[in-house]
């Protein structure tokens, strides 16, 4: 029998090695999985390699994991906002990585990833310091950068509800990109509010398939921290 239900995040969380890359999905704090990431906190891994859209909020969630200086590079679109202090304390130190992507191509690369494509072409960043290095194409009338897939260890997603399969549905913009990261990642890791029995959940609405997802934790009311 196919049960992917697991009893805590702790114990999803439990062999994360050092050096991993995680997919944190999240658009602020929308969809961050914030119980997922404090049982990462508390489970000690370092050294780590994190692809989100930001490079953390405040003083909770992915902004803790690199207060803590657990995270050694990170991939985003967006590192600098008013309340990313850590992230910005801790990179004009020279003590952590950046690794700058453009929004979509942050998420083409990493749905490139799950779907077994090798690279692509993109006009995004031609002629700009983020292509420096990349092999460049002239096709048709446009110039484009080659762009690789961005693969994990582990994505960290949110999601509202689950069956013991892992068929995933998502709320609103929470969704964000959490079906991509949970289809580039070896292992997927998630946190839901609720877990239905099977045929709970209408296959019409299942946003990202069981396939895609290898452990499922229900986070009880008091534990969310986002939205």
């Amino acid at each position: 029998m196919i049960n992917k239900v697991v009893a805590s995040p702790e114990a999803a969380l439990a062999d994360v090695p050092d050096g991993a890359t995680i997919m944190i999905g999240g658009f602020g704090n929308a969809g961050m999985p914030s119980a997922l990431i404090d049982a990462l906190i508390a489970q000690g891994a370092g050294n780590l390699t994190v692809v989100n859209n930001n490079a953390g909020n405040a003083d909770a969630g992915l902004a803790a994991l690199i207060a803590a200086k657990r995270v050694r590079k990170v991939l985003c679109s967006f590192p600098r906002q008013a309340d990313s202090w850590h992230f910005d304390k801790l990179y004009r130190a020279g003590e952590i990585e950046l690794e700058l992507v453009p929004q979509g191509t942050l998420a083409e690369r990493i749905r490139a990833a799950g779907a077994g494509i090798g690279a692509f072409f993109t006009p995004t960043a031609y002629g700009t310091k983020l292509a420096e290095g990349k092999e460049t194409r002239r096709i048709g009338d446009r110039d484009y950068v080659l762009e690789h897939p961005i693969h994990a260890d582990f994505a960290l997603i949110k999601a509202d509800r689950a069956d013991r399969w892992g068929n995933l549905t998502y709320r609103m913009s929470a969704r964000n990109f959490a079906p991509i990261m949970a289809s580039a990642a070896k292992c997927s890791v998630v946190q839901v509010r609720e877990i239905v029995e099977l045929g709970g959940i209408d296959p019409e609405v299942v946003v990202t398939p069981g396939i895609f997802v290898k452990r499922v934790v229900k986070v009880a009311a008091t534990l969310r921290k986002a939205a």
